[in-house]
């Protein structure tokens, strides 16, 4: 194919290697908007170094190499606040070069897991365990020889295992929602929507952990938690709750109506870690202006 005078067919790649190349920049950054701008930098680079690319190589390692090192580039100069991952994204199947995404390589904790890693050391670890690419063609894309594209991923696997030992089993989150996952995220609304904090308690494990980003805090173990959801559970108004679904885990969208208000707001999107009938985790993102990327309503009136 003649990227260079196919205009036609580069809308073409574009629209093919779109999702999984967001996917791709998710993961490197962690952040769902961050990965979509970078989506649309990476066709622009493409589009102007055109005339470059050498069909030695598949059109899909091209992308992948702009995306990476466009990743990169944003990572030497800042962090972007961590975003969840809408579940109806991941679904979507445009067409037969799509790719599956396992789920325990998009769940929050990998997530989590893998930001500790030098960038580098982070898309090393992502070409090779996740994408399974030779050592020698992630050494191509990386500017870098196969010996340290060997060693970066000897030294982020070792880091991974320091935090989960339990390696991918531990990352994935439980899969489909059984009845009693449905029933503990029915649960979970009602306690909000009924402002009843102490039924919300009823739910957490006792080494439950809650995150508010981007960087508001980080609570660990059932007494933590409860404490800080007593003082700020209702300080901010009635609650609406709508069932969702992020990084392949179940999720809500938290609406607010405030003092005067005549609407419930969107507020925040928390995904929720189910394990043996309670909330192991509790992940809440202030990230209103997701919720159009959710498919979700701009407002509730009840």
């Amino acid at each position: 194919m003649n990227i260079a005078v196919d205009a036609t067919r580069f809308a073409d790649l574009t629209r093919r290697y779109h999702r999984e190349l967001q996917v791709h920049c998710y993961r490197m950054l962690g952040s769902f908007d961050a990965a979509e701008d970078h989506v649309q930098e990476v066709f622009l680079r493409a589009w102007r170094s055109r005339d470059t690319f050498e069909e030695r190589s598949s059109a899909r390692t091209w992308l992948y190499r702009i995306a990476t090192n466009a990743c990169l580039d944003t990572l030497r100069r800042t962090t972007p606040p961590p975003q969840p991952y809408p579940d109806q994204l991941l679904d979507e199947r445009p067409g037969p070069d799509a790719m599956a995404v396992g789920h325990e390589t998009i769940s929050l904790a990998f997530l989590a897991a893998i930001q500790l890693l030098p960038p580098r050391q982070r898309a090393v670890l992502i070409l090779r365990d996740v994408l399974s690419w030779p050592a020698s063609e992630a050494a191509a894309l990386l500017d870098t020889t196969t010996p340290a594209v060997s060693s970066a991923l000897q030294r982020a696997r070792a880091t991974l295992r320091e935090r989960w030992p339990g390696g991918r089993l531990e990352w994935s989150p439980a899969g489909e929602p059984d009845p009693a996952q449905r029933e503990l995220l029915e649960r979970y609304i009602a306690a909000h929507e009924r402002a009843d904090p102490q039924a919300l308690v009823d739910l957490l494990r006792e080494d439950v952990r809650l995150t508010i980003e981007p960087g508001v805090g980080e609570w660990t173990g059932k007494a933590a938690v409860a404490r800080a959801l007593r003082r700020d559970m209702n300080s901010l108004g009635r609650w609406r709750m709508l069932p969702t679904a992020a990084n392949r885990q179940p999720a809500v969208a938290a609406y607010v109506r405030g003092a005067g208000d005549t609407a419930f707001r969107p507020f925040v999107l928390i995904v929720l870690r189910p394990e043996a009938g309670l909330l192991a985790a509790m992940d809440v993102f202030e990230a209103p202006g997701l919720f159009t990327a959710f498919g979700l309503p701009a407002s509730l009136d009840h």
